[in-house]
């Protein structure tokens, strides 16, 4: 399903739930942190219109004229906000030149700090005065965002930065003009890739596989380095639509501070979001991207503030989080689509501004790989296992006892005993790791419950075994065996195969696919490899006595080996030979098959 772009998203949202859709008259409180206008449409890269001032340094109290210009247009928002941080609210306040064609808005807690239009009216420039407040910061920067036509517009064009008089101007000017400069100007390039150098010693790093080189095309990278009152972050990892990550109180999406690195069009912005359980991301403000393409690796990076408590929703950088890192196909124009497949985790919370270290994640939860590889041994192994040994084993067997009852019976028991138990645990891992019910899973959960249902009964039922002799064993026999191969076949080749593909799990696509249909046939190999060995001995004795055909005809499979044993015991010491051959090997082969799907669910 396609989800709305970035811009087109939370644009869309806000025009659903704000009291007014557009905003012609200029009242724009609602786009104050973000200063991004609701009309539903992408804004423009290349500004056509500049901000100027009179002047480049300020003392508090001292006035500024600012003054905007350009072609035809019809809105617009003026704020001045901390060159170097601009993230956080607008500071000082604004004088009117001209009421008729421009209003003062305050915005945060400062009044009278902003400045939009009072109508649509066409005007080619506007002029006003910033008043410095006491507590002015060091250098401030203009900002403004203005709309040609209602689907034409620009986002936060930057302007110049004035400084206190005797403050050195800011070298360089990153902070100065990144977040204003990514949704009008292409972000800069970077010539070469990431590097690991300093993970666990100067920055905090989160590689997928562990100690992978950012620059490879199958290396997910992830790293923090404080600066001060700053983190530098880079992001990087295999995709050639967007590359994303988020920091989380739990394992859980919902309630997250995340951030976006988009490529549009073959070049990549950066952006923030909040998300909302599993729901589209709610785009807030933007930030400057450094950014690279190559080799189908897209890697970004940018500085974000540690604190931003005029932001709400921004989560602070000096607290411990769960850490995200997701990936996912965008098209032409930033729209972008769910990631295909679950994000990677931390294990644990982990502050990004603390100690470094280098650590990774898993994209599969714990209790659901243990919820896997619990069906996996329960139905591939004792399941299989216990049923050779019951269909081919009961006449080799049959006069050896364990316990009082035959060998090849007890044998049988303990496994799906084994089996039972293994299941029931396994079964109630999704539900603890979730919660209770859920609903991303598809048919996986109902057949599952299906097969747990059918796992209990089972059992039960063989509480209830008629006597050998009695009359009703036949019809307990057809019951007994039915309800397992309902089981199995409900288990294995419906639950098992779609499991497989669900997100949580991420097993390697397709060769899960085709390990289940290796395993599958391997079993139907070896029964029909064991029933014709079966019929081709009964054959034999049929030739060398045939005064005996008659009683062989007569009796079942098992009973007809049964009797085979003890009328030719060299021919019968080679028939149990062969069985026993076959089932070594075929023991082996599951572990084998077991051991391939542990690996790989220890990989993901």
């Amino acid at each position: 399903v396609e989800l709305p772009g970035f811009a087109v998203s939370v644009w869309m949202f806000v025009c659903l739930y704000a009291s007014v859709g557009g905003y012609p008259n200029g009242k724009v409180r609602e786009a104050c942190t973000s200063m991004v206008p609701c009309h539903g449409s992408s804004p423009q890269r290349s500004p056509e219109h500049s901000i100027s001032v009179n002047v480049t340094e300020f003392k508090p109290g001292d006035s500024i004229e600012v003054h905007l210009s350009g072609p035809d247009f019809e809105g617009f928002f003026i704020q001045a906000r901390d060159a170097e941080h601009l993230d956080i609210p607008a500071v000082g306040s604004f004088v009117l030149a001209d009421r008729r064609r421009s209003q003062l808005l305050t915005c945060g807690r400062t009044k009278n700090s902003a400045v939009s239009h009072t109508s649509k009216a066409k005007k080619k420039d506007i002029k006003v005065y910033w008043i410095a407040p006491g507590d002015a910061p060091k250098h401030v920067q203009f900002l403004a965002t203005v709309v040609k036509k209602y689907r034409i517009f620009w986002v936060k064009i930057p302007g110049p930065i004035v400084s206190q008089t005797d403050v050195l101007s800011p070298t360089p000017p990153l902070h100065a003009t990144s977040e204003a400069m990514s949704t009008s100007y292409p972000a800069s390039y970077i010539s070469k890739a990431f590097s690991a150098s300093g993970c666990g010693n100067t920055k905090f790093c989160i590689r997928n596989p562990s100690n992978c080189d950012p620059g490879s095309a199958s290396c997910f990278f992830l790293s923090f380095q404080r600066e001060e009152s700053s983190v530098y972050i880079e992001m990087s990892g295999p995709s050639e639509g967007y590359l994303a990550f988020a920091l989380s109180h739990d394992q859980w999406m919902g309630g997250d501070d995340a951030y976006l690195c988009v490529n549009e069009d073959h070049r990549v912005h950066v952006s923030t979001a909040h998300l909302k359980e599993r729901s589209y991301p709610l785009l807030d403000f933007f930030l400057y991207v450094l950014w690279r393409l190559a080799d189908g690796v897209l890697q970004c990076s940018f500085r974000r503030s540690i604190h931003l408590p005029a932001y709400k929703g921004r989560f602070n950088l000096d607290a411990s989080y769960y850490i995200f890192l997701a990936d996912g196909e965008a098209s032409e124009g930033g729209l972008i689509y769910k990631h295909h497949r679950q994000p990677l985790v931390t294990n644990g919370l982990y502050n990004v501004t603390g100690p470094p270290q280098d650590i990774g994640g898993s994209r599969s939860p714990r209790l659901i790989k243990a919820h896997g590889a619990l069906m996996f041994v329960a139905w591939i192994t004792t399941v299989s296992i216990g049923v050779i040994f019951f269909l081919f084993f009961k006449p080799v067997w049959s006069h050896s006892f364990l316990f009082g009852k035959e060998l090849w019976f007890q044998v049988h028991r303990m496994l799906f005993f084994f089996t039972v138990m293994l299941t029931s645990i396994s079964f109630v891992l999704p539900f603890v790791y979730r919660g209770g019910w859920s609903q991303q899973a598809g048919f996986h959960p109902y057949l599952g419950c299906a097969v747990m249902a059918l796992t209990i009964f089972q059992p039960l039922m063989a509480g209830f075994r008629p006597s050998r002799h009695a009359p009703r064993r036949q019809l307990f026999n057809w019951f007994h065996w039915s309800t397992f191969f309902f089981a199995r076949i409900l288990a294995v080749v419906v639950t098992m195969f779609l499991g497989m593909d669900l997100p949580a799990l991420d097993l390697p696509d397709p060769w899960d696919t085709y390990t289940m249909i290796g395993f599958v046939a391997w079993h139907v190999g070896t029964d029909v490899l064991l029933e014709i060995h079966s019929y081709c001995l009964i054959r034999k004795v049929e030739l060398i006595e045939d005064d005996r055909v008659q009683i062989l005809q007569s009796l079942t499979s098992a009973e007809a080996e049964t009797d085979c044993s003890m009328t030719f015991p060299p021919l019968f010491f080679f028939f149990r030979l062969f069985k026993q051959i076959v089932l070594t090997i075929y023991a082996c082969g599951n572990i084998i098959f077991l051991v391939a799907f542990l690996i790989a669910i220890n990989q993901v």
